[in-house]
């Protein structure tokens, strides 16, 4: 099992700055790919930005220059740096992780309880 809790959240202006964090624990060891999701009301969850354990990113279009996604392995920590900020950026973002049992192949997908994020023009 692997746990995740996000933080970072709040309330910004257009063009402001916010940094999420995610602290990950329990069987970290095996976690492969992590990353942020958002979902707006009304809309269906998206990807935001994905981070491999090898750390190649891969960015939603509508983020690309702006958001910056990173993992400090040793902290067991994933950040997402959010610059620009726009209304449209409003959603809740969840933290998400996903690991594979090296024995079965087993994957397995984690997410956090989700942090808002809300973005006033």
């Amino acid at each position: 099992q692997v746990q995740l809790v996000e933080s970072g959240g709040g309330l910004v202006q257009t063009g402001g700055s916010l940094r999420l964090s995610c602290a990950a624990s329990g069987s970290i060891f095996s976690i492969n790919a992590m990353g942020w999701y958002r979902q707006a009301p009304g809309k269906q969850r998206e990807l935001v930005a994905i981070i491999t354990s090898g750390g190649i990113t891969n960015y939603a279009d509508s983020v690309k220059g702006r958001f910056t996604i990173s993992r400090d392995n040793a902290q067991n920590t994933l950040y997402l740096q959010m610059n620009s900020l726009k209304p449209e950026d409003t959603a809740v973002y969840y933290c998400y992780a996903d690991r594979v049992v090296a024995t079965t192949l087993a994957k397995y997908d984690y997410w956090g309880q989700g942090t808002q994020v809300t973005v006033s023009s």
